[in-house]
């Protein structure tokens, strides 16, 4: 195993999105990740789609392949009073624990922080949810909608003077995931400095609130809502998407890139446009200029606008598709896809970890199959028995 976290072991008892995405960036930068499924069923996201041909297969799960890749993989029933001793014993052989149950979840299964930390008192143990481990709504069910509605970002999002849009994707989920993630880190780096361990908490609402960017701080401090209207594809001419002949192209000029935006638009002659001479002037005529950003967009693919913007050093880019990204020159030079092969679902097409760390490269294995590594885990980590698994796996626990 590679990668700048070898050495380090996580125990995953997380489901869903945000605990896999978190403990996924742990495994793939290398660390030990021992996931743990429920008994015969596995991890909920084992039943969610899509599947190939829409039939459903707890090993072919898209979602679940995606989450879990480079993890280890376990039965334990938590509910079980020997299941929870087992995953107690995991714990104090672990560097750090993720879970998701909410304080109505994990005080009756007596998983707490300090349950962790009673068996290993150098434990790091990150909880991420979707409104933390206190105050009147820390048991309340939420999904990524609703997290992002919660978090203020659906209020930003859409066009002026109509309803919210929802934003695509799951990033609520997986933006609290990679919060965990750092959070878990910047815990165990304590941890190993200091020897003392502590709980890092994540909630969702949180930190779809923190990433308002000025938006909240703003308003907090101005009491004003000029920056936290609706403003749909357009914050002004010089923001926008705008239709090109085959797709969308995104512009972005900022007054110290104009020059350069112009060129790539052939447009030279509006450097002597009293309209456009500065910013203040390019603000007050912002419907000329956005007819402008039109007639441009409008005259071009998106490959010639690329190609422009990489000529002139122009902030412009084209709205890729999902299959624009997976038939990417640039990506694909960088190496920004693996295949990996899984034994049940076969060749898959991967993006490595977003930062790259030459000395210390991270090595993506396939996401495990449900229970795959009882024996490994169990028999050389605990000890127990061929004779204790099998009794343990005949009366569910594992």
């Amino acid at each position: 195993m590679t990668g700048p976290l070898n050495g380090v072991r996580i125990l995953d008892l997380t489901s869903g999105v945000s605990g896999p995405w978190c403990t996924k960036l742990l495994a793939d930068y290398g660390a030990d990740v021992i996931k743990v499924e429920r008994p015969a069923t596995g991890d909920e996201s084992r039943g969610h789609g899509p599947f190939p041909g829409g039939l459903p297969h707890r090993e072919k799960s898209a979602l679940f392949l995606w989450l879990n890749t480079s993890k280890r993989s376990i039965t334990l029933d938590l509910e079980a009073a020997s299941g929870r001793a087992l995953a107690l014993r995991l714990a104090a052989r672990c560097d750090a624990v993720v879970t998701d149950f909410r304080p109505s979840e994990a005080q009756p299964l007596r998983l707490t922080h300090d349950d962790f930390a009673a068996a290993n008192p150098k434990i790091i143990s990150t909880s991420v949810t979707a409104f933390g481990q206190s105050g009147p709504y820390a048991d309340w069910l939420a999904t990524n909608l609703t997290s992002y509605a919660a978090g203020g970002q659906h209020y930003l999002t859409g066009d002026a003077g109509r309803e919210p849009l929802q934003h695509g994707g799951y990033q609520a989920l997986y933006q609290a995931g990679t919060w965990a993630f750092g959070a878990t880190l910047a815990a165990l780096w304590n941890a190993r400095e200091t020897g003392i361990g502590q709980q890092a908490e994540v909630a969702g609402q949180e930190v779809m609130a923190a990433i308002l960017e000025i938006y909240l701080p703003d308003y907090a401090y101005r009491k004003s809502e000029a920056l936290t209207t609706r403003r749909g594809n357009f914050s002004s001419a010089v923001v926008g998407i705008y239709p090109a002949l085959d797709g969308y192209i995104g512009i972005h000029a900022m007054p110290k890139n104009w020059p350069q935006l112009i060129q790539a638009m052939d447009a030279e002659w509006m450097a002597t446009d009293e309209r456009f001479a500065d910013n203040r002037a390019r603000l007050r005529n912002n419907d000329d200029l956005m007819a402008q950003m039109f007639i441009f967009a409008a005259g071009v693919t998106r490959k010639e606008a690329s190609d422009r913007a990489g000529q002139f050093r122009a902030p412009i880019s084209p709205v890729n598709t999902v299959a624009d990204l997976l038939e990417s020159e640039h990506l694909t030079t960088r190496a920004f896809f693996r295949e990996l092969e899984h034994p049940a679902a076969g060749t898959l097409r991967y993006p490595v970890p977003g930062a790259r760390m030459p000395a210390t490269p991270p090595e993506l294995r396939p996401s495990p199959l449900l229970g795959q590594h009882n024996a490994g885990v169990y028999g050389d980590l605990l000890g127990v028995t061929s004779h204790d698994l099998a009794t343990l796996s005949a009366a569910g626990v594992i």
